[in-house]
């Protein structure tokens, strides 16, 4: 087994702030945290802060459910379903072609008693990768538990219910009729059910426990109707999720941060979708699936799957490389953004947003982390194309041109910008250790040598001095502090790394409840995705400590309070979706950022991992990389690395 070098760079451990020491200053949340990290939960009995409610995306290979949830003034509760099939397309059969019905709540069967319906008052609700609500009926003679999730493998979502009854007489206990429709598909003509298992009514005595199964599903008119076993569907999400946590186990005492980690493991990993070209990786939200990205799926979220040894999600990250290869012709023309409709067209409607440069970044990543010898030279062709296709691209400068970055002209990129260039610089750094693990020397070399020009052109072309901060602008002209401008941290370019830090948190960028995308912007714009790279790259340099109350805010705010329990895609656009890959982004602040790991080749790594600010000791656990599966432990001894 080849060594691993450890680059340890270790801080005095300072004593805890306010914020972490948890005295009670920090903004009140309305969640708590409960089962050791495991679960979150909203006392809604004693939250007299009604009403509320909030939405959120639980997915499965075949169906993904965007699940709302409203607790009025009296605790009445109210659900909404959105369920959206990927493999199910309708025309026009493009990146939003997925066929996606909205269940309101007259389309769903309803719990009745006796007859009438029976509205539910809630008392809890909680989430542990399955949304559960503990509930009454209006007289109190009925208690009801509701779990709701998407099947892990049917296009389907389910609700397991259970109806206990707590009164002295006995109450007949059934669900209102269900409900069919149908639509036009690209396939055939499409049939949408909501139903209740099983039918007809139930005599609950006193004291006596009922349990029923609610399904929303779509089908092919031809295609037969499957059984409906929600206890089944129930254990098979629940492992599902396990599956998805064990990895990567983060313990840094505290709660926020490390449970905050353990759910976006969830969000990460479950957002995979069954094609006829494979399963893979997408965004959600609504919109996005049967797809994917050079940004989301390529650069952000398969490196992150290449340190969890998952087979799915290893699976998909291959299959989304594999995406692209047929488009990298001999001209050397801009590759598709996305390869949509269950990989069978591609959109490039904004033209070419740096994605050579995205792809030889994430490929190079994951190749390394996984230790994958032959994945490494199946991709090695498309990562020696895309970075011939950056080489050729450069300007008079000697950064890389594009027509624009990953926000598609939402903001302007100018014709060469900071983030393009810094994904090429980090792709050739990665490229060369990948060439001379392969035997290619002279490539590596010449990789090598690339990589330390475009460090010189970054520096030379982007770095400025603005508004007193020694940073970075994000394009030639560009007069405004950007929050892409952190991603040179990412890359291990750290010449400006003090004053790059001091711009993005001071006030003309950091809000408070995230990052504007532009200095000065009045709507408010933010993209978490963007705050995400901040982040690691602050951790990564070193100087987290400055940074660590915010990161804590910003986790808190996303895991516990108003709209949970996820990082989020950006507001006001989306009305901040939980896409799935910023999940991932959050992810590798702690793997990338916080331990510093960083591959070096097919079996070995190093790790730059710093004690955060308020931590004694913090460790990593159950990391599935590099060919092995080990531990990483860091206290003021130092880093400790500890194979399974």
């Amino acid at each position: 087994m080849k060594t691993v070098p450890l680059c340890v760079a270790l801080v005095c451990v300072a004593a805890a702030s306010p914020a972490l020491a948890g005295d009670g200053q920090a903004p009140a949340m309305r969640w708590r945290i409960a089962d050791g990290g495991k679960r979150i939960v909203w006392d809604v009995a004693h939250d007299v802060r009604l009403p509320h409610g909030d939405r959120f995306e639980m997915s499965g290979l075949r169906a993904s459910l965007i699940f709302s949830y409203d607790v009025a003034g009296d605790r009445s509760l109210a659900l909404g379903r959105k369920v959206v099939w990927p493999a199910y397309r309708v025309q026009p059969n493009n990146t939003h072609g997925s066929f996606a019905y909205k269940f309101s709540e007259k389309k769903v069967p309803r719990l009745t008693v006796d007859g009438k319906p029976c509205g539910e008052i809630a008392d809890a609700i909680s989430f542990d990768g399955v949304w559960r609500a503990e509930s009454r009926s209006a007289d109190g003679s009925l208690r009801i538990v509701r779990a709701v999730f998407p099947s892990i493998d049917k296009a389907a979502s389910f609700e397991w219910i259970e109806v206990e009854n707590a009164g002295a007489e006995p109450r007949k206990v059934g669900f209102t009729k269900d409900f069919t429709d149908y639509a036009l598909g690209c396939t055939g003509r499409y049939e949408v059910r909501a139903q209740a298992f099983p039918s007809g009514v139930r005599t609950l005595a006193p004291g006596e426990k009922g349990a029923w199964t609610l399904r929303l599903s779509a089908r092919r008119v031809n295609e037969p109707d499957g059984p409906a076993d929600g206890a089944a569907e129930l254990a098979a999400r629940v492992k599902r999720v396990e599956q998805l946590t064990a990895p990567l186990v983060l313990e840094t005492g505290i709660p926020e941060i490390d449970t905050a980690f353990h759910f976006a493991k969830i969000r990460a990993g479950e957002s995979i979708f069954a094609t006829r070209t494979g399963i893979v990786h997408s965004p959600g939200g609504g919109s996005y699936y049967a797809a994917s990205w050079c940004n989301d799926q390529v650069e952000y979220a398969n490196p992150w799957f290449s340190f969890t040894g998952d087979a799915m999600a290893l699976e998909a990250s291959m299959n989304a490389y594999r995406h692209y290869v047929p488009f990298m012709g001999p001209r050397y023309e801009p590759i598709p953004s996305s390869v949509i409709a269950e990989g069978l067209d591609y959109w490039n409607g904004k033209g070419d947003r740096g994605d050579a440069a995205m792809f030889a970044y994430g490929a190079t990543r994951f190749v390394l982390a996984t230790g994958r010898r032959d994945w490494a030279e199946e991709l090695l062709p498309a990562i020696r194309w895309s970075l011939e296709y950056c080489r050729r691209q450069l300007n008079e400068a000697g950064v890389v041109k594009s027509n624009c970055d990953e926000l598609e002209l939402r903001l302007p990129a100018g014709d060469a910008n900071l983030c393009t260039s810094s994904l090429y610089y980090d792709a050739l750094r990665h490229a060369a250790m990948l060439e001379k693990e392969i035997g290619s020397t002279k490539a590596a070399a010449d990789d090598a040598a690339r990589a330390a020009k475009m460090a010189e052109a970054i520096e030379r072309h982007f770095g400025c001095d603005m508004h007193g901060f020694h940073t970075y602008r994000y394009y030639e002209g560009c007069e405004v502090l950007r929050s892409w401008i952190g991603i040179p941290l990412c890359m291990g370019i750290y010449n400006r790394a003090v004053g790059t830090t001091d711009a993005l948190f001071s006030p003309r960028l950091w809000t408070g409840m995230g990052m504007l995308c532009a200095e000065g912007d009045k709507r408010g714009v933010t993209w978490d995705r963007s705050v995400l790279y901040a982040f690691r790259g602050v951790f990564a340099a070193g100087l987290g400590n400055g940074i660590m109350e915010k990161f804590l805010e910003y986790s808190r705010s996303r895991l516990l309070g108003e709209h949970v329990p996820y990082p989020v895609e950006a507001w006001p656009e989306g009305g901040k979706r939980h896409l799935s890959a910023e999940s991932a982004l959050y992810c590798r602040i702690v793997t990338e950022g916080i331990f510093g790991i960083e591959p070096t080749g097919f079996g070995t790594f190093k790790v730059n991992a710093r004690l955060p600010k308020g931590v004694k000791r913090m460790s990593l656990k159950n990391i599935r990389a590099f060919g092995r599966v080990f531990d990483v432990v860091v206290d003021s001894d130092g880093t400790r690395i500890i194979e399974r």
